[in-house]
């Protein structure tokens, strides 16, 4: 597969290999090892002004050919992201003695099951939803006049001191239309290119390893084919145990979620425990949207009073025992990345690429740690990414 070279050149090779990377197989990317300080790890520091003006003007000009080009671009990437999500449930199957082309063809179509399954769930409540809603909305802003009188007085004072805000949603601006246009803005991208994904996806799980076989064997020496060998590998196997992981998590939270509303006598269970499980895949901001939509079901079941409060309260409760007590216990002692580079990563991904770009933030960023973390001038911006 890849071809010898003589035995004292691969000798050679190999000492330095192991002079020059054995602290970077110690410091494993995004899983955290106790007995290898941060000291002991080499992490040097460009010196050169020159390399670091053009490393600038590469990173810039690639970002912003992703952004140009992310009708391309993205659904690449969720293809890619999806091939390491599905990459287990193909293994397993060659074990079995299944041949890769059906595996990843049966891989991609339980995807697509799983998919629609979850759509045609969620179609009766929601379209029950969307019926019921415009017809409880005045009722609603009756009772919050009081509260749009106060945004009004609060307008008029900010518009003296020169600041205009619609604190009101007067504006066209702060329609609903609007807003849920603009916060789903990606999606589209990624319906409209859902063939495009699946055959990416289906030549990705079956072919995949061959285009690694053969961008090992043009590497030129002996220590780079191994360093591309590990670094693939790191990549495949952190990423899938975490989205795997992740998943079972989100299931939990949905599940339990769908069995709180239920409980607490909202309509439409089902439905906002698949919202619980979609949005928990965004971190930080996620959370937040979901306390917003089960406050606003809240009031319109329950109307305005402290009982609105129950179904916010329920998924908060069990959305800080999932955050404080099972993703700590699962995932701290493999994936440890600072909390403000997941919070900028998240902020400059959604600005990028619309709710893809935020769900698809954390993986990215687990990417790029685990690539710097191999590379030895890149080793301290990934001590910059340590949790």
């Amino acid at each position: 597969m890849i071809e010898s070279e003589p035995a004292t050149a691969e000798r050679r090779v190999a000492r330095e290999e192991h002079i020059e990377h054995a602290p970077a197989q110690d410091a494993a990317p995004v899983v955290s090892d106790t007995s290898v300080s941060s000291e002991q790890i080499e992490m040097p520091l460009p010196r050169n002004p020159q390399t670091v003006f053009l490393g600038g003007l590469f990173l810039l000009a690639c970002l912003t050919a992703m952004y140009v080009a992310r009708d391309i671009v993205l659904p690449l990437v969720v293809a890619v992201i999806l091939k390491l999500f599905l990459q287990p449930v193909v293994r397993l199957l060659s074990r079995a003695r299944v041949p890769r082309a059906i595996g990843a063809l049966m891989a991609v179509v339980l995807f697509l099951l799983v998919f629609v399954g979850l759509g045609t769930l969620v179609g009766s409540p929601a379209s029950q939803w969307a019926a019921e809603l415009p017809g409880v909305m005045p009722h609603l802003l009756d009772q919050f006049k009081g509260v749009q009188a106060f945004a009004h007085h609060g307008q008029q004072a900010l518009d003296k001191l020169g600041l205009h805000l619609d604190l009101t949603g007067a504006g066209a601006g702060l329609s609903p239309a609007t807003m849920a246009g603009s916060l789903l803005d990606g999606t589209s991208t990624v319906a409209s290119h859902m063939l495009e994904i699946l055959l990416i996806l289906f030549y990705l799980l079956v072919f995949g390893e061959t285009f690694l076989r053969r961008l090992v064997e043009i590497l030129p020496t002996l220590s780079e084919k191994r360093e591309a060998v590990a670094l693939s590998t790191q990549i495949e196997q952190d990423l899938s145990a975490y989205l795997l992981t992740v998943t079972a998590i989100n299931a939990v939270v949905g599940c339990a979620a769908a069995v709180a509303m239920w409980v607490s006598g909202v309509p439409g269970a089902i439905l906002l425990g698949v919202v619980a499980f979609a949005v928990n895949y965004i971190p930080i901001l996620g959370p937040i949207c979901a306390a917003v939509v089960f406050i606003g079901v809240g009031l319109v079941v329950k109307g305005v009073s402290w009982f609105a409060l129950l179904p916010v309260a329920l998924y908060l409760g069990i959305h800080i025992a999932e955050g404080e007590i099972i993703t700590p216990m699962l995932l701290a002692r493999r994936f440890t990345i600072n909390p403000v580079a997941v919070m900028l990563s998240l902020v400059f991904w959604y600005w990028m690429w619309g709710v893809v770009g935020a769900v698809l933030a954390v993986p990215l960023l687990a990417v790029m740690k685990i690539i710097c973390d191999r590379i030895r001038p890149f080793r301290a911006f990934g001590h910059l990414l340590e949790g």
